[in-house]
């Protein structure tokens, strides 16, 4: 009985790790910028004589990334784009998914504007 007590409490106290994505030291610490990738593609659509353009942003990281942030200079676009998806500061940065974490599942948006925006992550916050 005492053995059984002993076993359940050693898989709860792992169990309270797995959950807090602390199961192994340094489990985030393989995780950076670097995990995020932008792809530019056209979509084949055109809106008011512009191409339209889709924008993957995918995280490779087992971690989640919040607080994305992307290079996107001189970013302008035709079609409206959801701001909970992609907010233009009016300079050379946008937020992406609302600051909201970014996981496995890519975010994606489209514009529409003659020429495609070099995008490309700026930073981003490791949330394990």
């Amino acid at each position: 009985m005492a053995a059984t007590i002993k076993n359940i409490s050693i898989f709860l106290f792992f169990l309270g790790f797995i959950s807090q994505g602390n199961v192994f030291p340094g489990y985030c610490e393989t995780c950076s910028l670097k995990d995020l990738y932008v792809k530019t593609s056209k979509t084949g659509v055109t809106i008011q004589g512009k191409p339209e353009w889709l924008v993957t942003v995918t995280n490779n990281c087992q971690c989640g990334q919040t607080q994305v942030i992307l290079n996107c200079r001189g970013y302008k676009t035709v079609e409206p784009v959801d701001p909970n998806i992609l907010t233009y500061s009016g300079t050379d940065y946008c937020l992406i998914n609302n600051g909201k974490p970014i996981y496995k599942q890519p975010i994606t948006f489209k514009y529409a504007w003659d020429t495609a925006f070099s995008m490309s992550p700026n930073s981003s916050q490791i949330t394990c």
